[in-house]
């Protein structure tokens, strides 16, 4: 009998991470992490909490701490299964600090310079314009190419991060050959690009100095509903999806047609003559029953200490046997005596 042979097919990889900067946001679930958990089994999953990005900014040690293991439950709150996804915790893994400095010596002043969150981080933060806030892109950079990622789950309006580390890793193998994977940005057919409550020009974000702008995903169902209610509308008192006329509304319509599956015309139909009460409050308990699990979850996961020790303990195993990979190469390609 003929021996059966078994052709194993290599699935992409795709490396993401969020800084646990601030608590995540309806936001944060809706425009990334709520898809990301659909992609496991298709691609070779790795998910990082981006904690050694956030202290470009002046952090509280103890909040900084709080805020990654309750990212961190979150995460698998949200259906990212830790046995078929890579969850772990920038720090843990010492290779992206060390290929970000290799990264540094091969990233141009000038490109730097002109990266948009540079300048929006530093016209925020006048006080604190660090050399890291500078060179973010380079570690970013190394985040990606260490896993030899082939995608990079970013929104439409953070492409230039993956574009600057596709330049960084072309200079890199322009001079000692193919040593990095060039990365692609992944753009998720499905995700909402959700905006504030209170400025619906801006997106919403958990840096956002309006309290009532933001709705974070572990919030208590009565403050998510008393910020539904004083959302931004207009005076047309008409549930009509215009994003250039009527930014409010549609943001707000396209947090219910998220939340619900409903389309714009059905939502539209819905609320006829009802005015904006009725509309608020609904797109608010809607939102309320779509996080509530997520936040019995999460609570839950978090009273388990033990249980998040293993996972960020095996994570950091995992990611740290990938990434060790690709730094011993750099290593030996740049001129490191091994050790």
């Amino acid at each position: 009998m003929e021996e059966m042979k078994t052709e194993t097919i290599q699935k992409k990889r795709i490396l993401s991470g969020i800084q646990p900067s601030g608590d995540l946001t309806l936001g944060s679930y809706l425009g990334a992490i709520r898809n990301w958990s659909a992609l496991a089994d298709e691609y070779d999953c790795y998910y990082m909490l981006a904690d050694m990005h956030t202290i470009t900014v002046r952090q509280t040690p103890a909040e900084l701490r709080r805020r990654t293991l309750t990212q961190l439950a979150a995460y698998i709150a949200c259906g990212l299964d830790p046995e078929k996804n890579v969850l772990f915790i920038q720090s843990h893994v010492p290779a992206h600090a060390q290929l970000g400095w290799v990264l540094d010596c091969y990233t141009m002043f000038g490109e730097l310079s002109r990266m948009t969150q540079f300048k929006d981080k530093s016209a925020k933060n006048a006080d604190n314009i660090n050399a890291g806030l500078f060179t973010y892109p380079a570690l970013m950079a190394a985040d990606i190419l260490l896993y030899q990622a082939d995608l990079v789950p970013v929104g439409e309006d953070q492409k230039q991060h993956v574009e600057i580390c596709r330049d960084i890793a072309a200079r890199f193998n322009g001079i000692y050959g193919d040593v990095f994977k060039m990365p692609e940005p992944y753009i998720a057919k499905v995700g909402a690009r959700v905006m504030s409550l209170t400025s619906p020009e801006n997106k919403m974000s958990k840096s956002d100095r309006d309290p009532n702008g933001c709705v974070y995903m572990l919030e208590k169902p009565e403050d998510i509903l008393r910020k539904f209610k004083k959302a931004v509308t207009d005076s047309d008192a008409c549930v009509r999806f215009d994003p250039k006329e009527k930014p409010g509304v549609s943001n707000l319509m396209q947090i219910y047609a998220v939340t619900t599956g409903k389309d714009y015309g059905v939502i539209e139909r819905e609320f006829e003559g009802q005015g904006y009460g009725a509309f608020k409050s609904a797109v608010g308990e809607a939102v309320v029953e779509l996080l509530r699990p997520i936040r019995e979850e999460t609570e839950r996961l978090l009273a388990d200490k033990a249980y998040l020790e293993t996972i960020y303990r095996t994570g950091a195993e995992r990611a740290s046997y990938v990434a060790g990979k690709t730094l011993r190469k750099v290593y030996k390609k740049v001129g490191f005596v091994e050790r």
